[in-house]
């Protein structure tokens, strides 16, 4: 009997509108886990290295992992992944709320999603059973009224991912929302699910995860909430406690990364909306930590719908400091629009801020524009373009299409204002301040992404960025990392491969989990005897099966790159921060390739596929 997963991997032909189930075996879970592998295992398996994003060839796959829907704070996290419409290679994003959990718990493992339908459904799973349905009378909705026209069909007690217009009209950064409130943002993958004429799956469960050794489980949650403190800042003012302290750093984006420091930070920051416009805090399945935050706002000029919760800190910043905005209800109103238009906040905020630069050094006009000025400090028109983007309306048709592609049809030298890396927008975490989090932005298989990299790595300086990976990987002294007996190299090898390992495994990367009690509770979730060394293996894993298929769509080392930008000076003089390096930094990333066993071009070697057992896979790609 399998603890931990259902070994039932639903797999859905829109094309045909067939459903049928796949049991692939212990091994296989054991290989792969669920998340970000699992999801790379099936993009290297069914998708052509050709095959156009947005077309039926393409597979969405949504994966929760091994310890999603176990009764402990921080599991209740799914993947989803495809070939990614901003990148044209590895789309992976990560989501909390309720949803992966609900999934599992109608037991299925993954959802393996190909073809296109000829008109508009949803997919509902409901208690070990998988139906596709008509949604015709669901497109075109907004994300909260599709929850409730799903809830009002299928009962109150169903759990939701679904798309918004944003999805439907196929922009190119389109989320997928969890619950209302929880989104995977990154890689365009709303648009996957869009051009795929899915509009949601609602899933009702049919009862608890069953546990190997449900004490070792209990042992942890018990842990955790005996220790919230750990974690107070977060429940207190969520990830927007950030704004204040990045400030002051020197390292909050400003006016599209042309600064690091945001005159109007104390009116957006996380302590700002604790104390005037928070209403309540959210939480995802069985959390106790409840870090998301839910506004609302009453005021002439904006109401705010706590249902769509309330700004993160990348929210206040894309939207916030990077487009010169200091007016907290208007951001909190931005994050309404775009939590029920279904669009990631980071590319909608940072295209938004491209053009303002744009705009301001004449290389943007009102001819391109429609009549339009789009300026720095101009909520009412950064509201506006939300809403024009995610309809594709005038110029917003334009931006829909990232600041990548905009760029490249506007010509006139607006690539030195673009800041993409493999054609994702960077997040809110500035590498002049940080340079490992440079090193991480380059090599993230998704394009730029704080979620998948090595940060304050400083290039494997010594440091204090160095003493906190120090201090969080504890004792590594049994740790080789394929032979690299320096600290330094084990230290970097463990914190890149464990932050894959979290996004396989189906867990939150702001809990205070040692990699020792990490492999503990695999174990007592599964019956699998677990070390840390298994751990980073399964990291390893999956980064370099996420590379694979980078490789695979044709991407190279010389995509492994950043931004002009950041190899030059802020505008304004900084005490902290300074341009990066460019031999230091193609130094850190050939460091960082040699490490996971790539070779000089950023390809697995063959021994490492060996290593890794992925030969199989390597000879099915070519």
């Amino acid at each position: 009997m399998p603890f931990g997963y259902n070994n039932r991997i639903l797999h859905v032909d829109l094309t045909a509108r067939s459903t049928w189930v796949e049991e692939p075996g212990e091994e296989f879970f054991k290989t792969y886990l669920g998340g970000r592998a699992l999801i790379a295992h099936y993009l290297l398996k069914l998708v052509p290295a050709d095959a156009d994003p947005l077309g039926p060839d393409n597979v969405l796959v949504f994966a929760p992992g091994i310890v999603t829907a176990a009764p402990f704070s921080g599991q209740g996290r799914n993947g989803v992944g495809g070939k990614s419409p901003l990148t044209g290679g590895f789309g992976n994003s990560e989501v909390g709320g309720y949803w992966g959990a609900e999934a599992k718990r109608a037991g299925f493992d993954a959802i393996v999603i190909r073809g296109k339908s000829a008109s508009p459904v949803y997919l509902y799973l409901n208690e070990g059973t998988a139906e596709i349905r008509d949604a015709g009378h669901l497109w075109g909705k907004e994300v909260l009224e599709t929850e409730e026209a799903l809830r009002a069909e299928l009962g109150k007690g169903i759990r939701t991912t679904m798309i918004g217009p944003a999805g439907e009209n196929l922009v190119r950064f389109a989320a997928i929302v969890n619950d209302v409130s929880h989104f995977a943002g990154r890689t365009g993958l709303g648009a996957v699910m869009g051009s795929k004429g899915l509009k949601a799956i609602a899933a009702r469960g049919k009862g608890a995860l069953k546990l190997a050794d449900p004490k070792a489980v209990k042992a942890l949650a018990t842990w955790q909430t005996s220790n919230l403190q750990l974690t107070m800042n977060f429940h207190e003012h969520g990830t927007a406690g950030g704004v204040r302290g990045l400030h002051l750093a020197g390292g909050l984006p400003t006016f599209n990364f042309q600064d690091g420091s945001f005159a109007g930070n104390e009116k957006i920051s996380g302590q700002t909306m604790t104390e005037t416009i928070l209403v309540d805090r959210d939480t995802c399945f069985a959390c106790a930590v409840r870090c998301k935050r839910v506004v609302e706002v009453t005021t002439p000029e904006y109401t705010v719908n706590r249902r769509y919760g309330g700004p993160e800190y990348e929210t206040l910043a894309a939207v916030g400091s990077n487009c010169g905005i200091d007016d907290l209800s208007a951001l909190a109103k931005a994050s309404e629009r775009m939590a029920a238009l279904g669009m990631d906040t980071i590319s909608a905020g940072m295209t938004i801020s491209f053009v303002m630069e744009a705009f301001e050094k004449g290389l943007i006009t009102k001819e391109d524009t429609g009549g339009e000025d789009i300026r720095f400090g101009d909520a009412k028109t950064m509201l506006r373009l939300l809403d024009d983007m995610a309809y594709r309306r005038g110029f917003g048709d334009r931006m829909a299409e990232g600041s990548q592609r905009l760029s490249a049809e506007l010509g006139r030298d607006t690539d030195d204002l673009l800041l993409t890396v493999k054609g994702q927008e960077l997040p809110m975490h500035e590498p002049r301040i940080k340079h490992g989090l440079g090193v991480g932005y380059a090599l993230s298989p998704t394009g730029a992404d704080h979620m998948h990299n090595m940060h304050d790595t400083a290039y494997l300086a010594d440091g204090p960025g160095l003493n906190r990976m120090r201090e969080y990987a504890g004792d590594l002294t049994t740790i080789q990392a394929h032979g690299f007996a320096d600290e330094k190299m084990r230290l970097f090898f463990f914190h890149s491969t464990h932050r894959h390992f979290l996004d396989s495994v189906g867990m939150c990367h702001f809990l205070p989990y040692s990699p020792q009690q990490m492999a503990d509770v695999i174990t007592g979730i599964t019956g699998w005897e677990t070390s840390v060394e298994d751990v980073l293996t399964w990291g390893e894993r999956a980064a370099t099966l996420a590379r694979m298929f980078n490789n695979h769509c044709g991407m190279t080392s010389k995509d492994d790159g950043l931004p002009k930008r950041f190899f030059g000076a802020f505008r304004a003089e900084s005490a902290t921060g300074k341009p990066l390096d460019e031999e230091g930094f193609r130094n850190a990333v050939h460091a960082y390739y040699a490490l996971m066993g790539w070779n000089t071009d950023g390809i697995p070697t063959a021994e490492s596929l060996r290593r890794l057992k992925l030969g199989d896979v390597a000879q099915a790609v070519g």
